[in-house]
């Protein structure tokens, strides 16, 4: 009758069960794949939209909302998702324990000799006989052992000598380091998930802010001041298509500068544990900026001018004044009427009116002309006696979207990379191998032989050790050879 197990033994056979490992795996596969089809922490409409797609405009309200309640749309810190992660951590670990003991022997065994009969039947096996003395025949298959770094034992009875070794006993424990480098991984992810912040921040051009905010608008310290100078894109020549997005940011803390970075797609800057990656930009409704202009006169003097719309400038030593009378974001032509129009309201095509006047003309001002200067055509900003004024930028009417990210885990992860490299390496290219090597004396008188037989194990990669052994007897055999000519 067997014996009844107590509760802690029913618990840990629970969770020392494969079955277990199997269902938690296809568990974490479904729900990532579920949560890589729904986008996580966007606005609601996005999702919408793609559960209508698959199931219908009716269901897809409904069924929004369950996913709600069930923490999809935010998967990866839910409580359940962790808790997944942790089953699946206990699993491994209490997997491995279960059967480490038994590994453990294995590694700690020793080797010990084997009967000729044994190493007959081994599958990997070699065998050789040398016209030389029994001494000189062992002397030479320890050098080649040596030589290939085994420590070797040697034992003797009345029918001969045999050498046995073995090697990377601790081969074995590769698997356990890459269970170590899982259960780095998911402690990592855990940490991440409970203790990490992921949101954004919508910095205007000249605007700081000392926190973040998290998907749902709650504020997140950063206990240091971030700042945006300024947000610029950068077209591909003739189009509207986005070419490159920059922002130049800067850390303050205790009110001084401790770091200033450009930061683009690809590029982020990072600072104590966060991460600010360039994701998005837009214009700050009815902001009042600032127009950044450059006028050159035709001998090549030149000024740059800070001016809001209705002030005045004039270029240096010529009697041509400008005033600022109007902007468009994106200013192009009606295909159908040929008028100038605003087509966006981003600044995909910015250009600025000025109204010219010349100082002195008899006519006054209506002899001056208006024209349209677009900042990414300066051949616009050409004046006739060659003139030139640069629309250079609208500062601070643009805003730069930060996406905000904080994972204390990562480091463990990154950690838990090189363990596992180090595992993978140990468990596919490194065993646990061992060798028996048997000498006896064949013949009497002058015509003596010795009959090797040699003999071996290997936890993996047993084509590995056919080849060293191989190479042992050829290497052996070899210098045996040529000690005999020279006796000769």
């Amino acid at each position: 009758m067997a014996e009844k197990k107590n509760i802690f033994e029913r618990i840990w056979d629970f969770f020392a069960s494969l079955k277990l490992a199997i269902v938690l795996l296809l568990l974490l596969a479904v729900t990532s794949i579920i949560g890589t089809i729904i986008e996580q922490n966007v606005e609601p409409a996005k999702n919408i939209q793609l559960l209508t797609k698959i199931f219908g405009v009716k269901a897809a309200p409904t069924l929004y909302n369950i996913f709600v309640r069930l923490g999809f749309m935010d998967m990866y810190h839910s409580w359940w998702y962790t808790s997944l992660l942790t089953l699946f951590a206990l699993n491994l670990t209490i997997c491995s324990l279960e059967r480490l003991p038994k590994t453990w022997r294995l590694i700690k065994r020793p080797i010990t000799p084997l009967p000729e009969n044994a190493m007959e039947n081994m599958p990997l096996k070699r065998e050789v006989r040398v016209k030389t003395s029994l001494s000189i025949a062992k002397d030479e298959i320890l050098n080649a052992l040596r030589k290939a770094r085994y420590n070797v034992f040697e034992a003797s009875d009345d029918s001969g000598v045999q050498l046995y070794t073995q090697k990377g006993n601790y081969t074995r424990l590769g698997v356990y380091i890459v269970h170590c480098s899982i259960l780095l991984i998911l402690g990592g992810a855990i940490i991440g998930a409970r203790f990490g912040f992921d949101g954004f921040l919508n910095l205007p051009e000249g605007g700081a802010s000392s926190y973040a905010y998290t998907r749902s608008g709650d504020p997140v310290p950063l206990g240091f001041t971030i700042k945006c100078n300024w947000y610029d894109t950068r077209y591909y020549p003739g189009t509207d298509t986005p070419q490159e997005f920059q922002s130049e940011l800067v850390i303050f803390e205790n009110g001084r500068e401790v770091l200033k970075k450009r930061i683009e797609v690809n590029s982020p800057l990072k600072y104590k544990g966060f991460t600010f990656y360039q994701s998005s930009y837009g214009m700050i409704p009815d902001a009042e900026g600032e127009f950044i202009l450059r006028v050159t006169n035709n001998r090549g003097e030149e000024k740059v001018l800070y001016l809001h719309l209705g002030d005045t400038f004039d270029i240096p030593g010529t009697g041509i004044k400008g005033r600022i009378v109007d902007f468009s974001p994106a200013l192009g032509r009606d295909p159908s009427t040929g008028e100038l129009i605003t087509y966006a309201d981003t600044m995909v095509n910015p250009a600025v009116a000025i109204q010219f006047n010349i100082e002195g003309d008899a006519h006054g001002a209506e002899s001056g002309f208006k024209g349209w200067i677009l900042r990414r055509y300066p051949e616009t900003g050409l004046l006739p006696g060659g003139h030139k004024v640069e629309f250079i930028d609208y500062w601070g009417v643009e805003y730069t979207g930060l996406q905000v990210s904080k994972d204390p885990g990562v480091w463990i992860i990154y950690l838990a990379s090189i363990v596992m490299g180090l595992g993978l390496y140990v468990a596919f290219f490194m065993s646990h191998k061992k060798i028996w090597v048997r000498l006896v004396t064949e013949g009497s008188g002058g015509g003596n032989s010795v009959r090797i037989l040699i003999a071996g194990s290997t936890s993996k990669n047993r084509l590995a050790l056919e080849r060293q052994i191989e190479h042992i007897l050829e290497r052996a055999t070899e210098t045996i050879n040529q000690r005999q000519s020279q006796k000769k």
